[in-house]
């Protein structure tokens, strides 16, 4: 047998990692084992792949479907009343218009809640990538209920299109960012991390645009408004059924040791012989989960050495909306328009503060790589609180200051920007660089579900707090981002360059965490 073919016998036998470690100094393998180091370190074309077909087939559409429906309410509010006074005769008053508009709006959120708690179950039970697969089949579904909505003049069709691509959008980011990290080495991990928030912030953009009057937020064709997504599924959920399953996933939950060196390689697009290391730190993180234990919801809950990491997972997650970047959008386009712009001006002017939205996710991809997770929250919520701050007050003056408008404005865009810094994308992925492949799908699954509820939590009461407090109500998002701050501060540690076994061994100490 040649040196070569030993080499990956050895791999292929299931030898530990140690037994590479004792080469005779000088050798040709242990110069091909030093090479190893760095020749799978950066993108290649299956990673590429992967970020692409995930980012557009499956995370864009989670994006595009908060987004679209908040520019045609009005038009798909009339089609409600008319279907109801055409099938019961029935003309609904406008309080139980506005009732059934917020159920439409709302049952998004409970589907998103639902596919959270399911996340890990369907992780765990169809794989990372046969999870992402199903996910996209139910999205899919979604979307054939929305185009068949108004032929068949139908609101249930409508609600039930709502609920599934909720549930659809739930399991898409627990998911995703999962999937990503996993098949990603380490030198590229935040990167990949970003691709899932981004794909959702480029959707939000998408849909905000797709749904001005000007293109499809015209009475009669907001039904292809709402299932236009359905073009990117189909286009690019071909590309993931031909993308490997999760490495990790197949050697710590499916014991399967071959299919999992055979995914590596694949991902790597090198033979095992030439990526020792990869093969070596992927035995060593799954090796302590190598189990028979199932780490459910629950387990994780109870487990006191992840609570921490836990604890952060979820305040980040939910933090990540009550800094009440909805609201700000919300609000956005009425200071434009007491900036002196017009309807449609203001609109574009939103539309705009998207854009800078997405420009930031765009920079995130390489900030994450160079400046780290920990110093990138800090500065991203710490500066988010300030500019929260500086809304208040100018909105509150908007009228006393000829010159107040456009210092709202300002405040309108240096918020977006510095949440687009960190808070907005590192709360989707840090979970994956915090938890170890046992106990991540639990954690995401409940990052998620945190996430999803701060989504309705802000959407329940941000227009009470309006009516009430006015500009007031941005202080307690301040307040909310502020404390997050905080948090981060003292107890995140950095993930940058670490293996998920080297972050769990400094959450070993509970709140005295190290954080360098």
């Amino acid at each position: 047998m040649g040196e070569r073919a030993e080499h990956a016998a050895l791999f292929a036998n299931g030898i530990p990692s140690g037994t590479f470690k004792i080469i005779p100094e000088g050798s040709n393998l242990e110069r091909r084992e030093d090479k190893d180091k760095s020749a799978s370190t950066g993108w290649t074309g299956i990673l590429i792949l992967a970020g692409v077909a995930t980012t557009f087939g499956a995370s864009l559409p989670v994006g595009y479907n908060i987004g679209v429906v908040n520019t045609p309410a009005e038009i798909i509010k009339q089609f409600c009343n008319e279907s109801f006074h055409s099938r019961y005769d029935v003309t609904l008053t406008e309080s139980s218009l506005s009732i059934l508009w917020s159920s439409i709006v709302s049952i998004f959120i409970i589907g998103g809640v639902t596919g959270s708690c399911l996340g890990a179950l369907v992780a765990d039970n169809f794989g990372r990538k046969g999870g992402i697969i199903l996910t996209n089949g139910v999205a899919l579904l979604a979307s054939v209920f929305f185009i068949s909505s108004f032929p068949s003049n139908s609101v249930e069709m409508l609600l039930i299109g709502r609920l599934l691509v909720g549930l659809s959008g739930g399991l898409a980011t627990s998911i995703i960012p999962m999937y990503l990290i996993e098949l990603a080495p380490i030198k590229v991990r935040g990167s990949m991390g970003v691709l899932c928030p981004l794909g959702v912030t480029f959707g939000v953009l998408v849909g905000q645009i797709m749904s001005l009057n000007m293109i499809l937020g015209k009475p009669g064709e907001w039904h292809y408004l709402l299932a236009l997504y359905g073009i990117l599924i189909i286009l690019f959920t071909p590309f993931i059924v031909l993308l490997p399953e999760s490495p990790k996933y197949l050697l710590a939950v499916k014991k399967d040791y071959d299919a999992a060196i055979k995914s590596l390689c694949r991902t790597r697009q090198k033979p095992a012989y030439e990526i020792s290391s990869d093969i070596s730190d992927l035995r060593g993180e799954v090796g302590e989960n190598n189990s028979d234990d199932k780490w459910g919801l629950l387990q994780v809950v109870r487990s006191a050495e992840l609570r921490l990491a836990l604890l952060l997972v979820c305040l980040m997650q939910a933090g990540q909306q009550t800094s009440g970047i909805n609201a700000v959008f919300y609000y956005s386009n009425s200071i434009f328009i007491k900036a002196n712009l017009s309807e449609s001006a203001a609109e574009l002017a939103t539309i705009g503060a998207g854009v800078v939205n997405c420009v930031m996710a765009i920079l995130a991809i390489p900030l994450m790589a160079r400046c780290g997770r920990r110093p990138l929250a800090i500065v991203s919520t710490a500066s988010a609180t300030v500019c929260l701050v500086c809304l208040c007050i100018t909105i509150r003056l908007i009228d006393s200051v000829t010159w107040m408008p456009k210092l709202c404005i300002a405040a309108v865009l240096l918020y977006v920007l510095f949440y687009g810094l960190g808070l907005g994308p590192i709360p989707y992925f840090i979970a994956s660089e915090l938890f170890e492949v046992g106990p991540r799908p639990a954690a995401m699954a409940l990052g998620s579900l945190c996430n999803w509820a701060g989504n309705f939590l802000v959407g329940m009461t941000f227009p009470l707090l309006q009516s009430s407090i006015g500009p007031y109500s941005f202080l307690l998002f301040a307040t909310s981002t502020g404390c997050l701050c905080l948090f981060i501060k003292f107890f995140l540690p950095e993930t940058k360059g670490k293996s998920p076994v080297e972050v769990a061994l400094q959450f070993r100490g509970g709140f005295r965490v190290a954080r360098a």
